[in-house]
């Protein structure tokens, strides 16, 4: 009986010593690896990075899935010569969703059309299975 209180308390103590600024850093680097994957064109760690349901919003207003984004990294049909996100500012709740506010500068070639943009973004992350995965992202052009 020792032991199970003992377990269940030192797994109580882990789960509680996560504090929001823990959670917030572990969103702001998945926005990183997220950002790595998509300038390398690397199809699996943008499968893992993204929810299966996932949606964005692009600065078109046209909605894009992941299936979309997987197909683009595969073909190389979109290729990012810069991809890099800044100024976030990342809103957690509950441990288990967290919202990410930031910009985005982009610079490569869409079906062979150059891009050169900065964008502002706000993404939804969800944690699933312990690692956080982007859920949904909305894009908006900025004038420069």
């Amino acid at each position: 009986m020792k032991f199970l209180l003992t377990f269940v308390f030192v797994c109580a103590a882990a789960v509680l010593a996560q504090t929001p600024a823990d959670e917030s850093a572990a969103v702001v680097q998945a926005e990183r690896d997220g950002c790595a994957a998509y300038l390398q064109g690397d199809a699996q760690k943008i499968a893992s990075f993204l929810t299966d349901d996932y949606t964005l919003t692009n600065s078109k207003g046209e909605i894009t899935t992941a299936v979309d984004d997987l197909e683009d990294a595969k073909t190389g049909r979109v290729h990012y010569d810069v991809f890099e996100n800044y100024d976030m500012k990342v809103r957690v709740y509950g441990g288990h969703t967290a919202v990410v506010m930031g910009k985005t500068k982009i610079k490569g070639n869409a079906q062979g059309k150059p891009i050169d943009i900065i964008v502002q973004f706000t993404d939804t992350f969800v944690k699933q299975n312990d690692r956080w995965r982007l859920a949904a992202g909305h894009v908006s052009r900025l004038k420069e």
